[in-house]
């Protein structure tokens, strides 16, 4: 089965029908078929904090999406150890040249270790890291 990784972009455009990738997010998903997602607690936690503010229904509705996507079978949700920080921390360090944030080096270092070129995301680091960003 084909797999992608999903990165925070992907998780908010989805669940905010406001959000200017939302439409994109909702095509790639039915075009992609069945695919195996690959995304991170770090991602999650992105995501949570995109909405922390925003007020008790979108915090609840975000959380319904947490818990949805943890017990998707088609979703795996890679947890940040303390290997993976350590190795994030790596790639971080060796690549100052970027502006990318650890979230991203921790995506880009699952990203290579699970054999997936394509992200859900419309980031420029995934480009800049070798990827293809599905939502550009």
């Amino acid at each position: 089965m084909k797999r992608v990784f999903a990165d925070s972009g992907y998780w908010i455009a989805l669940l905010n029908p406001r959000d200017a990738l939302h439409a994109k997010a909702t095509e790639i998903s039915k075009e992609l078929g069945r695919v195996r997602i690959v995304t991170s607690e770090l991602v999650l936690t992105e995501v949570l904090n995109a909405f922390a503010r925003r007020g008790s229904v979108l915090r609840d509705a975000v959380c319904l999406l947490v818990d949805q996507i943890q017990s998707n079978p088609n979703t795996e949700v890679v947890p940040m150890t303390s290997d993976a920080f350590r190795q994030a921390m790596k790639f971080y360090r060796s690549r100052s040249d970027q502006t990318w944030s650890l979230t991203d080096c921790t995506s880009f270092f699952t990203m290579q270790e699970n054999g997936i070129t394509e992200a859900l995301s419309a980031d420029e680091d995934f480009v800049q890291a070798g990827f293809r960003a599905l939502l550009r």
